[in-house]
């Protein structure tokens, strides 16, 4: 590629200088580097930043959408309840209109509503809680006529001041909000907004016959119910559900007019009558799309979420949103760039400047060297490096290059001699390869023999312990038929003999198998023990840990199985929890050791060992990572490799150890033990040889003396 006339100069010397690459290097981190990855910083944290606030708000707006939805269908609950009530019934067959307004108003009050209309089949008012005295045609609402047709139903309807008026003279007046002037918000040349926005449900009035007869219509007026819009914040921002000191708000917008809210203008004072912005308006009301991104907020930008509410005819005529303050996010984020950059900074100058101090000390031998191979370049062939004053490696170099100088002809003489040598040695090494590639040949024959042999052992190792575990449950079945029909077995003795005779040869033929599978394992340290007395024993041994603290013991040995495991091992793994229980108790305690039978679907399966203190308990955080290599919480003793181990010796053969902790309650380790060991591995580490082949044969059952 051709570089631009201007650029040649700077290639030519980054070429042919040392010293400039070293300058270049010392100052990429600085110049190149600390720019990039702020630039890489800033931009996945802005990226990221508002993806989780946008995350969050969504999700809150679902759960504000739920409630209000949640509260609408309720108003349609409580209407269709009146509507189907007896009380309502009877009082409408009276025909009595004072028992009819009065059940009327017992149920507006019990339910909280603004409004109850009983309607004839024509859609009618014949009955009002508060009194009416039109009988106004309500069938301009859908919802009034679904009911009339059968069909129960709650929206949201938006009324006019007149309607409202009619319904309730105080309902119209509670209905208007002044507007405020607010910043953003599209100009409104109006003083107040008197509209309402109702929550609107209607029920049909069933006769005997299933006929119609009318339908009965209830309301709840949305403008400045406050407890409405605190419910939902109360729900969707808990206490606590916040960081950084930011707060949350819920609103409901008649139009562009916030008409229930808990936002502030300031202190106590809610922002009844404010509007939203003109971004937000015609995004949500006249685009009819869901909000979810920073909005400006009365006074303040806030993570918002916005969207539309539709009435009864399909049209946008308000909005629900919920949101929560920005700046303290903001402020946290901008907070920990500015850290990360001045952490940044500071680094990058001081290794510069550490770095050129040390590249002045690489200059100076280099700049010397340089210039003796250009004298002698020049014919100069006594030219020398000489004293260079440095001690690193290069003015070792610098000492090396001189030396290589001096004997440089000395060696030229000799290059023949070696020329000569080497052809020689090339020749023996040739036919010393050629021997090595045959004794290679024959190991890899012997490699690929003992494979073989290896996959064989595998497979007999396999095959022996899938035959050994139903033989173990078939003579357990035997010992238990035995002991259950006693006296009874005595027609079928002869066969319950064969039996355990080929069961026995079974056994014989499996042993045979497992030595030849694994003839260097089956060393028969594996025996069936008392996990009780092997606990009792363990507390001996620890006796004197116990002695150093005020430390009660407690002992519960209910175990009466017995199971197949190494004792040393076994004691290994409960004199680390019995010294890990007391080390949790400085100040002294109870521990608690306990053994008991271990039953699955009223099957005997082994033993639980429990070892139990009273300590501070484990933290809920580190539960899940107790077990894991080199994790403890001892930070100036231990290495973290005491439950690991134990675990991985239980786990050897087939049990497990669980733990429960309530913190400041203490912890309580489980070692789950079974009758007849599963290794983990797909292959045994031994039962007892052909001399143990009498106690291979023990049963799963209840200790026997």
């Amino acid at each position: 590629m051709r570089l631009p006339a201007l650029l040649r100069p700077f290639y030519d010397y980054f070429s042919a200088s040392v010293r400039a690459k070293l300058l270049f290097l010392v100052l990429a981190p600085l110049l190149v580097g600390f720019p990039l990855i702020m630039a890489l910083v800033w931009y996945w944290s802005n990226t990221n930043y508002q993806k989780l606030l946008t995350f969050k708000v969504s999700s809150d707006l679902v759960t504000a959408h739920e409630y209000f939805d949640r509260v609408i269908k309720g108003v349609g609950a409580q209407v269709g309840a009146l509507a189907g009530a007896q009380r309502l019934q009877l009082a409408l067959a009276s025909g009595d209109p004072l028992r009819i307004r009065r059940e009327l108003e017992v149920a507006r009050e019990r339910d909280d509503l603004d409004f109850i209309h009983v309607l004839d089949a024509d859609g009618r008012i014949l009955h009002a809680a508060p009194v009416r005295l039109d009988r106004a045609d309500q069938t301009v609402w859908p919802v009034v006529r679904g009911a009339l047709q059968g069909q129960s139903g709650s929206v949201i309807d938006i009324y006019a001041p007149e309607r409202l008026a009619a319904i309730d003279p105080g309902l119209a007046s509670r209905a208007r909000i002044n507007l405020v002037p607010t910043p953003l918000a599209v100009p409104d040349t109006r003083e107040n907004e008197p509209r309402g926005m109702v929550i609107h449900a209607a029920a049909p009035i069933v006769g005997e016959e299933g006929a119609i007869l009318g339908a009965v219509e209830g309301g709840m007026l949305l403008n400045g119910n406050l407890g409405f819009v605190d419910t939902i914040n109360a729900i969707v921002y808990r206490d606590g559900s916040l960081p950084l000191g930011s707060k949350g708000t819920t609103t409901l917008f008649l139009g562009d007019t916030r008409i229930a809210t808990n936002v502030r203008l300031f202190e106590g004072e809610r922002a009844l009558g404010t509007r939203v912005s003109r971004q937000v308006r015609e995004f949500v009301l006249e685009g009819g799309n869901t909000w979810l991104d920073s909005a400006f907020v009365v006074n303040d930008y806030y993570v918002s979420a916005y969207e539309p509410v539709i009435d009864s005819f399909g049209k946008r005529v308000g909005m629900l949103y919920v949101g929560y303050l920005e700046a303290p996010f903001s402020e946290a984020k901008e907070n920990a760039l500015m850290l990360i950059f001045f952490l940044f900074a500071v680094i990058s100058l001081v290794g510069c400047g550490w770095s050129l101090g040390w590249a002045r000390d690489i200059f100076r031998p280099i700049e010397r060297m340089t210039r003796t191979i250009a004298r002698i370049d020049g014919g100069e062939n006594d030219a020398r490096v000489g004293e260079t004053g440095s001690r690193d490696e290069l003015g070792r170099l610098a000492g090396e290059f001189d030396r290589l100088l001096d004997v440089l002809a000395q060696k030229r003489d000799e290059l023949q001699r070696w020329a000569n040598e080497l052809d020689r040695k090339v020749a023996e090494r040739t036919l010393a390869l050629e021997e090595a590639n045959a004794h290679l040949r024959e190991a890899q024959r012997q490699l690929v023999m003992s494979e073989k042999l290896a996959a064989i052992g595998e497979l007999t190792a396999g095959v022996a312990h899938e035959i050994n575990n139903p033989i173990a449950v078939m003579q357990g079945n035997l010992d238990v038929m035995r002991e259950v029909l006693g006296p009874a077995a005595q027609p079928v003795a002869n066969e319950i003999r064969l039996l355990d005779e080929q069961v026995n040869r079974v056994r014989v033929i499996v042993t045979k198998l497992l030595q030849f599978a694994r003839p260097g394992e089956f060393a028969g340290y594996v025996e069936q023990i008392d996990s009780s007395a092997v606990l009792a024993d363990c507390l001996v041994l620890a006796r004197h840990h116990l002695e150093k603290r005020r430390i009660r013991v407690e002992q519960a040995y209910g175990a009466s199985y017995w199971v197949g495991v190494n004792r040393q091992e076994l004691q290994q793994v409960l004199i680390n929890l019995i010294v890990n229980a007391v080390q949790a108790m400085p100040e002294g305690g109870t521990l608690t050791l306990a053994t008991l039978d271990w039953v699955e679907y009223g099957m005997p399966r082994g033993v639980r060992i429990d070892v139990r203190d009273t300590g501070e308990g484990i933290r809920p955080e580190d539960l899940d990572r107790i077990f894991d290599p080199f994790f403890t919480t001892k930070k100036t003793q231990g290495t973290g490799l005491g439950l690991s181990i134990s675990y991985s010796l239980i786990e050897r053969y087939g049990g497990r150890i669980t733990v429960e902790s309530v913190r400041g309650e203490g912890a309580t380790f489980s070692v789950w033990l079974l009758c007849e060991p599963e290794y983990m591995s797909g292959e045994s580490p031994g039962w007892f040889g052909d001399a143990g082949h009498a106690a291979a044969q023990v049963s799963v059952g209840p200790a026997k003396a």
